[in-house]
């Protein structure tokens, strides 16, 4: 495998322009761009006129899935979108997002980023009372069970759903009039408002909103529900059985670097965690270099601490895809070379420190390591800016199962004998604490497995 770091799920947006007479697709467009590092396989757009909806859907990138005219012909001044990768249901068209559903009170569109770990028993509940499936995907047991209770009327609709759906989400939807958008009693899935003169926004970083204009405003809290209308923004809570676990990988990895995410700058933490690491694992050597592009800020927060110079050391090709072609099995073990190549002159002769925001399965880490060793490197020292992944994630991250998880099965020791690298060090708990300015209102499971909820047992040997 080419590539072994975790994988979010999706991105998603949502757009309410007060003038009825504008098209909120453009927006979208833009706002999906922008989160395109969220989801590669796929990307959908609905628009909302007059309670009428239209979607369009396809396989591939932003730019792929909306080519020629398409944009023009989708007009309504509400809109929502999704950016897709797959960890529930398989991909393709069919379980592309956004989903829409007809019911009596009208048609409903839905986009969701996060899983649900009660799919199953919901899905079998609803097909034994009639319900017929077109997907495999967990958006559509929500879609189903909101559009059930919709006669009680749509905030109440909402509600009794978070009540019976158990698991990590943030979801646009858009019914009627209005635009919605709902995040999870521990916020585990991030999701942020946006507002541009009398129009708003949602979106999964505010990276989204940067890219049209927008100002952020805040985040939405966990289990919270915002309506936005012709009135502007109504907020709904959950505080009963609300507790804050927002997933610290946003952070570490996933998240975009100009994003701020539950008033944190992605960029400072990434930086800050740098600094830690230079203080809790200094080593002697000659140059700092960072993995692009998680591990930047983090390389040069620890050349900053550390003293020694920091330097770019890996280009990556920017045009590459998540799934391009590997023809024969050669090729395909040099797909982190394809990804990445090393920039001699940084690194012929000198003692290497380099930057990474996480080992999952190691594979990566190793042909880092091995191609770092080929291009000239006197020592190389590998240095992690989150500490040993060790349990599975089950709220919208595709992580392997613990037997591919090398910080699971191996010693410290053991990983660097593995990966060939002259010293290994990964950042404590504490320092990971510290980097996101000691808040304790992160989901640390993949750590500590340290679940906010109850999960799905599974074999320790899985």
């Amino acid at each position: 495998m080419m590539n072994d770091k975790f994988k979010d799920e999706c991105g998603i947006m949502g757009v309410y322009l007060k003038n009825k007479e504008l098209n909120s697709s453009s927006y979208v467009y833009y706002g999906l761009y922008a989160l395109q590092h969220r989801g590669q396989e796929s990307a959908g757009i609905s628009v909302n006129k007059d309670g009428k909806i239209v979607t369009h859907k396809e396989t591939g990138l932003v730019s792929d899935a909306f080519k020629g005219n398409v944009l023009k012909q989708l007009k309504g001044n509400i809109g929502i979108g999704h950016v897709r990768y797959s960890t529930s249901g398989e991909d393709g068209v069919t379980n592309a997002q956004p989903l829409t559903v007809n019911h009596s009170v009208g048609q409903i569109a839905l986009a969701h980023n996060g899983n649900l770990i009660n799919d199953s028993a919901l899905r079998n509940m609803l097909e034994d009372s009639g319900v017929v499936f077109q997907t495999t995907i967990d958006t559509e047991v929500m879609v189903n069970i909101l559009a059930r209770g919709l006669r009680h009327g749509m905030i109440e609709a909402i509600q009794r759903m978070v009540e019976i759906i158990k698991g990590a989400y943030a979801l646009v939807i858009t019914v009627g009039d209005k635009l919605v958008g709902v995040r999870d009693p521990y916020g585990l899935r991030p999701l942020c408002i946006g507002k541009k003169d009398e129009d708003y926004f949602l979106a999964s970083e505010s990276c989204a909103l940067d890219a049209i204009g927008a100002e952020l405003l805040r985040d939405v809290e966990p289990g919270e529900i915002v309506v936005i209308d012709e009135n502007g923004l109504t907020s709904y809570g959950q505080n009963n059985w609300v507790k804050k676990k927002a997933c610290i990988f946003e952070l570490i990895y996933f998240a975009r670097p100009d994003s701020v995410m539950d008033e944190t700058s992605v960029y400072a933490a990434r930086h800050e965690a740098g600094k830690i690491l230079a203080k809790e694992s200094p080593v002697e050597a000659d140059v700092v270099i960072g993995v692009p592009d998680s591990g930047i800020a983090a390389a040069i927060g620890y050349a900053e601490a550390s003293g020694i110079p920091y330097g770019v050391g890996l280009i990556k090709n920017k045009y590459i895809g998540r799934t391009f072609i590997q023809p024969n099995q050669k090729l395909r073990e040099e797909g982190v070379r394809i990804k990445l190549n090393p920039l001699k002159e940084t690194i012929k002769d000198k003692r290497v420190i380099i930057i990474d925001d996480s080992i999952v399965r190691g594979t990566t880490s190793k042909r880092l390591i091995a191609i770092l060793k080929q291009a000239g490197a006197k020592e190389v020292h590998f240095r992690v800016t989150s500490p040993p992944v060790s349990h599975t994630c089950h709220f919208g991250i595709d992580t392997p199962r613990r037997k591919y998880l090398i910080g699971a099965k191996k010693t410290q020791e053991e990983i660097r004998e593995i990966l060939g690298a002259d010293s290994l060090a990964y950042i404590s708990l504490e320092g990971l604490n510290q980097s996101v300015g000691g808040k304790t209102t992160f989901c640390r499971a993949c750590f500590d497995g340290e679940y906010p909820m109850e999960v799905p047992i599974l074999n320790a040997n899985d």
